[in-house]
């Protein structure tokens, strides 16, 4: 007998595979990987077939797959990541597009499908850079207006760009460049000497 999860994993390759899309089985979860010129079609679809019925977009997260070299399939660098939840079908889909160009990812995005997804779209593009096309408000939520950057890519330096201090003497907070020396962090393993030996 076909558990639920073999049947939704069922059904989306049926549905999506010839189209240039994926669908794959791991640890219990299924993810669809989508193109990202047909990424709010397939959302849609998602949302109104009621054979898949995904009402609900639970979370959307960014990512970046720099440094991850052969252990990913795909050659792009950044995705947008979305959970769905289905009620009527009681299951789960992660639903997953990578951004055609890597110095300028850009998706469509998702608010017109689930408006639930606007703040998670303007944190993936605050922390990671990604922007999400058709975003009706896509400005920074979590850092501050003049910060330099995306503070969750991989390439972005531990100690940041800029620092803020408080300048007594113009009575205000004063932003500058770094003062920190970089540095590469380095995680060192300390053990006793005689660590899960004889000791005696």
């Amino acid at each position: 007998m076909m558990s639920r999860l073999e049947n939704l994993a069922r059904k989306l390759a049926e549905r999506f595979e010839g189209q240039g899309h994926s669908v794959a089985t791991d640890d219990s979860e299924v993810t669809l990987t989508v193109l990202a010129a047909d990424y709010a079609e397939v959302a849609r679809v998602l949302r109104d077939d009621q054979s898949f019925g995904f009402e609900q977009l639970i979370d959307l997260a960014g990512v970046d797959y720099a440094g991850y070299c052969g252990q990913r399939k795909h050659s792009k660098r950044f995705a947008a990541v979305s959970h769905l939840l289905s009620l009527s079908n009681n299951w789960r889909l992660r639903l997953r597009v990578y951004a055609e160009d890597d110095a300028f990812p850009v998706v469509t995005s998702l608010c017109e499908v689930w408006p639930s997804v606007a703040w998670f779209e303007r944190e993936a593009f605050d922390m990671f850079g990604i922007m999400f096309d058709g975003h009706p408000d896509l400005r920074r939520i979590l850092t501050d207006y003049g910060f330099v950057g995306h503070p969750f890519r991989k390439d972005f330096p531990v100690s940041g760009f800029m620092e803020m201090t408080y300048d007594k003497e113009q009575g205000r907070v004063v932003y500058q460049p770094v003062t920190i020396e970089p540095r590469e962090n380095t995680p060192r393993i300390v053990r006793e000497a005689v660590y899960g030996g004889d000791r005696g």
